[in-house]
């Protein structure tokens, strides 16, 4: 403690300056930036990822509301009317009824048709009149493996940094359901370069 009193300011400060840990500080990177997850009321693990989309896991009936007054238009649902407690109809219902468009493209990443679904999914999350989106599922993992996607081929992002923004958001925890949306939106951006 004593040795810091000793060092003149202008020395810690340069001392301070030329510490590379610290020179990154002042600026987050994209995973801590999508690591800040805000808290929205019937919407789990709802993270905003920009002013035009947003993702989240089961949501329900309450956040419908919510979503309207923060100014979002759709919401786009990648359940299967089939998966326990998915509601589709009460939760497109509830939508509608807060004045928001409300779309159900049945997802599964290991379905035959999931190929296929890409670019309908690409449109609605680029189409102005959907903007801004959610985009759901139960743990949001096929929301973020989809939005990879997007990320790389739409937006123009480098994989790294589409990864890093996928995995801070949903795909790191470990789960089945992340590696293979993970998997899912690399093998589709390389099987469909730029």
């Amino acid at each position: 403690m004593t040795s810091l009193v000793r060092i003149s300011s202008g020395s810690l400060l340069l001392a301070l300056l030329a510490s590379p840990g610290l020179m990154t500080a002042a600026q987050p990177s994209v995973r801590d930036q999508a690591a800040a997850k805000e808290t929205m009321p019937g919407v789990e693990s709802y993270t905003r990822l920009d002013a035009s989309v947003a993702c989240g896991g089961t949501t329900s009936a309450d956040a419908f509301p919510e979503l309207k007054r923060r100014g979002f238009k759709a919401v786009i649902n990648l359940r299967q009317p089939t998966e326990p407690n998915a509601n589709i109809e009460a939760e497109g219902e509830a939508a509608r009824a807060a004045g928001l468009k409300y779309i159900n493209l049945p997802f599964s990443v290991g379905a035959p048709n999931a190929v296929s679904l890409v670019e309908p999914f690409l449109k609605l999350v680029t189409d102005p009149s959907n903007l801004p989106v959610l985009v759901h599922s139960v743990r949001a993992h096929r929301a973020v493996g989809m939005l990879l996607i997007k990320r790389v081929l739409v937006d123009g992002w480098n994989v790294d940094k589409a990864l890093a923004e996928a995995d801070a958001t949903a795909l790191s925890d470990g789960s089945p359901g992340a590696g293979a949306a993970r998997k899912f939106g690399l093998d589709y951006i390389n099987a469909h370069p730029k």
